[in-house]
């Protein structure tokens, strides 16, 4: 029905950049909510960044001024531009997706950012 796609994970060097991207795909006519999650291990998952369809976005405060969150020009895209990285940022993150009524969840993606 609808797959999410995350790429963009890696391992990179504190005060470097990654830039994650999710592509939905399957069967809808549009996407109301897009946003990214992590989970470090241990650790709860939570949110880090998330925006409507209307642009409105909401980060995290770990993360402000440090990442930002995009869609895509097709809307079926959004990505997470992360700068400044540290080490507490290493997790798996995941996108999230608000289709209709329903909520789907992509793969994840690893971030490590050494010391």
């Amino acid at each position: 029905q609808v797959q999410l796609v995350e790429s963009g994970g890696g391992l990179v060097q504190a005060g470097g950049s990654l830039r994650l991207s999710c592509v939905a795909s399957g069967t809808f006519l549009s996407i109301n909510y897009m946003g990214w999650y992590r989970q470090a291990p241990g650790k709860q998952r939570e949110l880090v960044a998330d925006i409507t369809s209307g642009g409105s976005t909401n980060y995290t405060d770990s993360v402000k001024g440090r990442f930002t969150i995009s869609r895509g020009n097709a809307k079926n895209t959004v990505y997470l531009q992360m700068n400044s990285l540290k080490a507490e940022d290493t997790a798996v993150y995941y996108c999230k997706a608000g289709i209709f009524q329903y909520t789907y969840w992509g793969q994840g993606t690893q971030v490590t950012v050494s010391s």
